[in-house]
């Protein structure tokens, strides 16, 4: 019985992104810094919306959700992973497993339908800035928000429900610094078929539908954007929309070429590499990209200083 139970629920061994003791405090220090940085830039977004009425508008509304998403979805897997770097045992436990893998699935289809959210934002801005605050009415917005919540928590859970029927027979280590799908599965010694199938059917839906939205919402913005009669207006929409775009070309662009693709053809570099990508770096570049560069955000903070001098 008790060999049945290990061969069903393992501890599993992360190798991580080196093994050598040099690199890995190297890489320690560097991912350490990303982490902080991205954590503290996002919640300064989120804070800085939630407290300042200038940043109360629906553009902001979701900027402050992706924020938290962002804060969210990078402490699910970089904690672990800077743990492991300085920690002789790599191991996570079977629950632990499955608990990540679940968080990472939620958090990052949230910030793929928020990413679609803003699309529409921008769209309604440029296409109709007369009838912006109307269209983009508090509980449309709320909608939004919710849909993203609900639906990738539901997609999470119905993947994870068929990863905990798997068992393992084979090596526990996995060749990553979390425990992503992909390198699991390749593990398991009970047949993956359904699971890959969901993934390309169920996931590709859940996954390309907002990517999907986005691609038409540009393609609306810049139909809309060409029949401006000033250069002016064209230089203030694609100002108002390139960071947004930039961003997800980046995400949409690593996720489809990690995940959707078999199991029998996934590199275990190429996937650590990649989903380092979108799981530290654009989560960190986010806040900067999307809102510390923008006027309103800059000044909502000089006037966070000058209230906090003031009482001073």
């Amino acid at each position: 019985m008790g060999s049945t139970n290990d061969t069903l629920h393992p501890d599993f061994i992360l190798l991580g992104l080196s093994s050598d003791p040099g690199q890995q405090k190297l890489l320690f220090v560097i991912f350490l810094a990303l982490y902080i940085v991205g954590i503290l830039g996002n919640l300064l977004i989120v804070l800085l919306i939630l407290f300042d009425a200038h940043l109360h508008t629906p553009m902001y509304f979701f900027v402050g959700h992706l924020s938290l998403v962002d804060a969210c979805f990078t402490s699910v897997t970089v904690p672990k992973m800077l743990a492991n770097l300085v920690s002789e045992a790599s191991t996570i436990s079977y629950a632990g497993c499955l608990t990540q893998m679940y968080f990472f699935f939620a958090f990052g289809v949230t910030d793929s339908f928020l990413l679609a959210s803003m699309a529409y934002d921008r769209y309604v801005a440029i296409r109709s800035p007369l009838h912006y605050t109307i269209m983009m009415s508090h509980s449309l917005c709320v909608g939004f928000v919710a849909s993203s919540w609900i639906v990738s928590h539901l997609h999470s859970l119905l993947h994870i429900i068929l990863m905990s029927r798997l068992s393992f027979c084979r090596s526990r280590e996995i060749p990553h610094f979390f425990c992503d799908h992909q390198p699991v599965l390749g593990l398991s010694c009970t047949d993956t078929s359904l699971i890959e199938m969901l993934i390309f059917t169920e996931g590709s839906l859940v996954v390309l539908s907002p990517f999907v939205f986005i691609v038409i919402s540009y393609a609306l913005i810049l139909a809309t954007v060409l029949r401006l009669p000033s250069g002016s207006g064209w230089h203030k929409a694609f100002s108002t929309c390139g960071a947004h775009l930039s961003v997800v070309l980046l995400f949409y662009g690593t996720v489809i070429g990690v995940y959707f693709q078999p199991t029998a053809r996934y590199s275990a570099e190429k996937g650590r590499v990649t989903t380092i990508m979108y799981t530290v770096v654009i989560p960190m570049l986010n806040p900067f990209i999307y809102s510390l560069r923008n006027d309103d955000v800059k000044g909502a903070i000089r006037r966070t200083l000058c209230r906090k001098v003031g009482t001073q």
